[in-house]
């Protein structure tokens, strides 16, 4: 299915990856994680399918699991003292909690980059970003494309490499090293002269001009400013129950959350609908084809 978010103006897409990015790097109470966590994998599901439930098992919940495991063997913070180590540091329930908290934190916001990745687009951010900051606007957008492309590269360099036996998986041990730095080397060679002709071919464009228009040209519609003004006083409200202290959540020296009460639900209702309106906007654009559809 086509994502309908991707196709609103790049103010729209860009507001809304700057609210739910920073607000899932920030907010560790547990609710507002929860919504957070499951609308970032719902749509991340919805813009590349199948690959992100492998990632998410193969690589996601082990990184989450280490990093629950790791926190509490450094840090000794908290009152609630479960047990010792062997060298008589002790183990807290809250450091354990903090860094599930953490763990979720952290994939959450992965979660978003690659949702991000995919919906703003290099053209998209250009657009909004070329005319007011030219340079750096074109390096951010290679390296937000850097993990992406690169590790697409190296596929192809890999498989280049298979064909005439030099690949990491053929040979010893001492043979698959000297083959994997062959690769890293053939991709560094490729990086750098890429960047360069990139760099021409912009300049030879015309990039960074004055009065130079954009390859890409976006309306600013109706339907844009209906959603980014949804957008917006979604992101006021949580905002106000953040400095309120309704997501305020501690977990040293002991563990204490804000009181669940009214406002703090409509901070919560808030935060649910921001994070799941692309994938809201998603589903109401299928039921509204569906039902073209069985008109024709």
């Amino acid at each position: 299915m086509k994502d309908a978010f991707s196709t609103f103006h790049p103010i729209v897409n860009f507001a809304y990856f700057t609210g739910v990015i920073l607000f899932g790097m920030f907010f560790l109470h547990p609710i507002l994680l929860g919504i957070a966590m499951i609308s970032a994998f719902t749509y991340s599901v919805m813009l590349n399918g199948k690959r992100t439930i492998r990632i998410n098992l193969f690589y996601m919940i082990p990184m989450m699991l280490l990093m629950s495991l790791l926190n509490p063997a450094f840090n000794h913070e908290g009152k609630t003292i479960l047990f010792y180590l062997k060298n008589g540091n002790p183990i807290t329930l809250e450091s354990i909690l903090y860094g599930i908290a953490a763990a979720c934190m952290f994939v959450t916001v992965i979660l978003w980059f690659s949702c991000y990745n995919a919906v703003m687009t290099s053209d998209k951010f250009i657009y909004l970003f070329g005319r007011i900051i030219p340079s750096l606007s074109l390096i951010l957008s290679m390296v937000l494309r850097f993990v992406p492309r690169y590790a697409a590269q190296i596929k192809v360099i890999s498989k280049a490499q298979k064909c005439i036996g030099r690949d990491v998986s053929q040979g010893n041990i001492l043979r698959r090293a000297k083959n994997g730095i062959h690769i890293v080397s053939i991709m560094t060679t490729w990086a750098l002269e890429n960047a360069i002709e990139t760099a021409d071919s912009m300049r030879s464009r015309g990039y960074g001009l004055p009065n130079r228009t954009s390859f890409s040209l976006f309306c600013f519609d109706n339907r844009d400013k209906a959603v980014l003004t949804v957008i917006m006083g979604l992101v006021t409200i949580v905002l106000a129950g953040s400095a309120a202290g309704e997501n305020t959540m501690r977990f040293f020296p002991s563990i204490k959350a804000a009181k669940v009460s009214f406002s703090a639900i409509i901070v919560y209702c808030a935060y649910l609908i921001l994070c799941i309106l692309p994938a809201f906007i998603n589903i109401m654009e299928g039921v509204k084809w569906r039902h073209i559809e069985s008109k024709i």
